[in-house]
């Protein structure tokens, strides 16, 4: 049976685990020196390695025959634990196990001790989604837990935890993948599965990610399943996405004003199947690295996506103000979060695409802001000829013909009296 590529290579020790060496050369430390908690809480965005980490981590405290603090993945307990089943090692899911008689009865359970293991774990996925009553019913097992047991709490959110829990917690922070290591774990895995993936193929799925290995993995499965070569066309190809020369161009145009221009190419990739959606995501994308590097161009760098070089960035902002890159940024998230209840995703595109072309169609201030600023350039524009050697003077607008004023009426004297 086909397994997915993202469960397939799911890492098995901290030493693959990719881009969190800040953790696991922690946890790895803990195990070796017989340090470990007895509450653990992982938080981080989606696919960064938190429930796998978690996992490791029950293998390594119950491992019989430890390396370094990783777990040798040979003995009773570690392939019991790999297999599923062991059920002193359980993994919970609080988004349909949050009431508190669930975690009652996990409190009730807990105080036994292990049958096939050292240490009962729990490992709770999405913690945050717990009711406040199951939060507090699981307190006092937090603070004063058997010797034999381990919570490993995983959260997305981690705001939405109470700190009272937090603070019975050692609080683990798990950071967004980079790019380049993503493209050579995906590279590698490409390899191992006899997977023609270009350079440019593993950039691009890489960059798609967004930190995320597992959205990467899932990503580079879904290429594959088409066959041949998978390089960056391929990538876009399959995926339904515009690519980085469509829009740039289509950029160029919006920074034109060329309305006209903007819609016949976004009708182009319409009826070439490229999702709405994800063409706006892509100028956002882009907008947002034109920004970047118009307000920062020295220390920006780090923080661009990558996908456009600093030529190509130059040259698409140059001479275009900074405040024009803001309203084109909101203008396109406000219609990114509006499309996914639109009736008609292709309508609210090419709204979006006339509202970037022209502020003034905006309808708010941004409207009146625009026509300020054309005036004031049209005004530049002018001052700037008038001041040029042997350029002709403005015209002056012809003047309306005036009478000369009438001299002033003075009363006539009156008469003499004669003697």
């Amino acid at each position: 049976m086909y397994q997915a590529l993202y469960r397939k290579w799911r890492p098995k020790a901290f030493a693959d685990v990719i881009g969190q060496e800040h953790i696991t050369e922690t946890l790895r430390r803990q195990v070796a020196e017989g340090r470990t908690s007895h509450a653990y809480l992982f938080t981080g965005t989606r696919g960064t390695g938190k429930t796998t980490c978690a996992k490791i981590l029950a293998k390594a405290v119950n491992c019989e025959a430890p390396v370094d603090g990783d777990p040798c993945g040979k003995c009773p307990s570690c392939v019991g634990i790999d297999s599923g089943g062991f059920l002193d090692v359980l993994e919970l899911d609080a988004a349909s196990n949050n009431g508190v008689d669930q975690v009652r009865a996990l409190r009730d359970e807990a105080v036994y001790s292990p049958a096939n293991v050292k240490k009962r774990v729990y490992i709770v996925d999405e913690v945050h989604m717990l009711s406040t009553a199951a939060f507090n019913a699981l307190l006092k097992i937090l603070e004063e837990p058997p010797e034999h047991l381990m919570f490993i709490l995983a959260t997305t959110e981690l705001h939405k935890v109470p700190a009272t829990i937090l603070s019975r917690c050692q609080r683990f922070s798990f950071r967004r993948i980079r790019p380049e290591d993503a493209a050579r774990r995906l590279s590698y895995v490409a390899e191992q599965e006899s997977i023609d993936l270009r350079p440019d193929g593993a950039e691009l799925l890489s960059r798609l990610a967004d930190g995320a290995l597992r959205d990467g993995l899932s990503l580079l499965d879904q290429c594959a399943a088409a066959g041949g070569t998978i390089d960056a066309a391929a990538v876009l190809d399959v995926l339904g996405l515009a690519g980085n020369l469509q829009t740039a161009k289509l950029m160029e145009l919006i920074l034109a004003r060329d309305a006209q221009g903007a819609l016949l190419l976004l009708d182009e990739l319409y009826k070439g199947g490229k999702d709405m959606g994800a063409v706006l995501s892509e100028l956002s994308t882009l907008t947002r690295d034109l920004l970047l590097q118009k307000t920062a161009p020295k220390g920006g760098a780090a923080l661009l996506s990558g996908g456009y070089d600093a030529a190509a960035l130059d040259r698409l902002g140059k001479g275009v103000p900074a405040g024009r890159f803001l309203h084109l940024a909101s203008t396109l998230q406000k219609a990114s979060a509006e499309l996914y209840a639109s009736a008609n995703r292709r309508l609210d595109a090419e709204l979006c695409l006339l509202r970037l072309c022209d502020e003034s169609l905006s309808g708010d201030l941004t409207a009146l802001e625009a026509r300020i600023a054309r005036l004031e350039d049209n005004q530049a524009a002018r001052a700037a000829l008038a001041q040029r050697p042997g350029a002709a003077p403005p015209e002056q607008a012809p003047q309306p013909h005036k009478e000369p004023p009438a001299p002033p009426k003075f009363p006539d004297p009156p008469p003499w009296d004669e003697p």
